[in-house]
């Protein structure tokens, strides 16, 4: 979870709550969902909070939140931003890897220590969350007043250069060091360079950003010394880059929010990309349907329309328009741009819990006739799992992320093949580690993992599952379906299909199902010896003596039967 410092005077200043106690302003923070962690040699708050709620990364933004839960605060607000001055244009010679690329200006701001040591701070911790680790996002700050614009195309406003730079190419003075260098020996030689040199090693061409005078920063991995921000700073031209236009925007925005709360005038910038042209920030309002019986069935309340109007008000957000459909009532709910976690309605509801208060809400009993207990389907997959237990299989519980080459390559298996297990994985879009990249789609491939992890032990070895797997579905809500999946396997020099077989009848039996297995074709399995599980009538899955070069793969030198199919067959 992130953590920000804050000074209690300072959110004491910007709240307009100087009367507050550090005891109070904690029992109002945690109200907000931030919990104090302890406090920092200097006398300032340790606030840790969720990940989401990344406008709180900045003292000014916590001091919003809180205003708004004081009712100080109403509404939305959207700072006044002047016409674009300067431009900045993107070159075909930009990294295909980091293409993208927003800004602003903000004036007149009065910095003394206190405020950049927070600005810093900020960037940081977008830089660490929403950015991450500057791979997704890098922000650059810099000093207006130090750079020279080039004469914008068509001779209006001036301009700044984002393009591609050789390695050994141009060279400037980054932050923290008095010699010229060139992107190259930035990244050898330089402290920082050196710690974020993985970001960009791989490119042909890095990234870089030109005034008319040279270049002044090297994003992601570090600012020239030529445009430091210093408390003498009044004018500051804020660019990033990134992997995702949307990412760097939404950063963009919370760190405009931040500088207007200190003062400043922000200012747009025109972006020119080669086929399009784009003006940032961009600070238009989203919008999310949420009816009020949602809103009372979840929070367990009564609430007028007047009541969930000001409720949503000093949540930070606006109804734009409400109607009623079927009977019921709906409001089209606006959201500022530095909200970036509003995904779902229920996100929203969240927000009004919060501005009610949880602990203003009153315990009560749901209207039903028992007191919770097991689910039918929970109780139905533990009898199973007792079942495979009793015919001996030793039972497992496996991550449900792998990545695309332990579900098909690994297993002989084409994504595109007719056949269990094959179909397109749930992809995460930044997995933190290539090992994790996809759900699994079949559940014989984690078994077949820990038998490959297991080569040190005796045989026989009998491993059983039942797990969760998913496929990409576009006829479903989420475009995703979800299902629970039987698999084993039995491993050691005698295993075979027969094995297999008798331990599946057993399961079909027990639970009064007729079991079919007629012959099939499936890459895992060596043909000849896989057959097609029916159920009822109904195919769902699959069983077999795994193929040769499947256990290959895994280095295994003993035969491995296995079988898996849907759970809810068994019903």
């Amino acid at each position: 979870m992130p953590v920000v410092d804050v000074d209690p005077d300072e959110l004491r200043d910007l709240t307009g709550r100087t009367e507050k106690t550090d005891d109070e302003l904690k029992d109002d923070l945690f109200g907000l969902g931030i919990e104090y962690e302890g406090e920092t040699e200097d006398g300032k708050l340790r606030l840790e909070f969720e990940a989401d709620r990344l406008d709180r990364l900045s003292i000014t933004g916590i001091a919003r939140s809180l205003r708004y839960q004081y009712g100080d605060l109403s509404g939305i607000y959207v700072p006044d931003t002047n016409d674009p001055e300067w431009t900045i244009e993107v070159a075909e010679s930009v990294p295909e890897e980091r293409p993208y690329v927003t800004g602003a200006i903000v004036r007149g701001l009065d910095l003394d220590e206190t405020d950049l040591e927070a600005i810093i701070q900020l960037q940081e911790k977008l830089h660490a969350t929403m950015g991450r680790k500057r791979a997704k996002g890098a922000i650059g700050v810099h000093d207006l007043t130090m750079l020279k614009g080039a004469p914008a195309d068509g001779g209006a406003g001036k301009s700044i250069r984002y393009q591609g730079v050789e390695p050994a190419g141009d060279r400037f003075v980054p932050l923290d060091s008095d010699a010229e260098m060139t992107p190259a020996q930035v990244l050898t030689d330089h402290s920082t360079g050196r710690e974020y040199a993985d970001l960009v090693t791989d490119y042909e061409r890095y990234p870089a950003i030109y005034d008319d005078i040279g270049l002044f920063s090297f994003p992601p991995v570090i600012n020239g010394r030529r445009t430091e921000v210093s408390t003498e700073s009044r004018d500051l031209f804020i660019e990033m880059t990134g992997t995702d236009q949307w990412t760097i925007d939404k950063m963009l925005a919370i760190m405009v929010y931040a500088l207007d709360a200190r003062g400043g005038q922000v200012e747009s910038v025109t972006v020119d990309y080669p086929d399009r042209s784009v003006v940032r920030p961009d600070l238009s309002l989203s919008q999310k349907t949420l009816t009020h019986e949602a809103v009372e069935d979840t929070l367990g309340l009564s609430l007028s329309p007047e009541e969930l109007h000001d409720l949503i008000d000093r949540a930070g957000l606006e109804i734009a328009t409400e109607r009623s459909v079927d009977g019921r009532r709906e409001y089209e709910v606006s959201i500022p741009p530095y909200r970036v976690d509003v995904l779902h309605p229920v996100d929203l509801i969240d927000d009004v819990g919060r501005a009610y208060g949880f602990n203003n809400l009153v315990p009560r009993y749901p209207d039903v006739s028992t007191v919770g207990g097991r689910t039918e389907a929970s109780r139905h997959e533990e009898a199973v799992r007792d079942l495979l237990v009793g015919l001996g299989f030793e039972d497992l519980l496996n991550f449900n992320l792998t990545s695309d080459r332990e579900l098909f390559d690994r297993m002989g298996l084409d994504r595109e093949a007719d056949a269990f297990g094959a179909g397109e994985p749930p992809r995460l879009i930044e997995s933190y580690s290539e090992d994790f990249t996809h759900l699994r789609t079949w559940a014989l491939p984690s078994l077949m993992q820990v038998l490959e992890n297991n080569t040190h032990r005796s045989y026989p070895q009998h491993l059983s599952e039942i797990g969760f797997v998913a496929q990409v579905d576009s006829s479903t809500v989420t475009n995703v379906a979800e299902g629970r999946s039987v698999a084993a396997v039995l491993a050691g020099p005698e295993a075979t299909y027969e094995d297999a077989k008798g331990r599946l009848q057993v399961l079909a039996d027990h639970f009064g199902v007729d079991l079919a297995t007629p012959a099939t074709e499936h890459p895992s399995f060596i043909d000849g010896r896989v057959a097609e599980i029916r159920l009822d009538g109904d195919s769902v899955g699959v069983i077999g003596e795994l193929h040769p070069a499947v256990l290959v793969e895994h280095d295994l030198e003993v035969p491995v039967a296995g079988f898996e199919f849907e759970l809810g067959a068994l019903k």
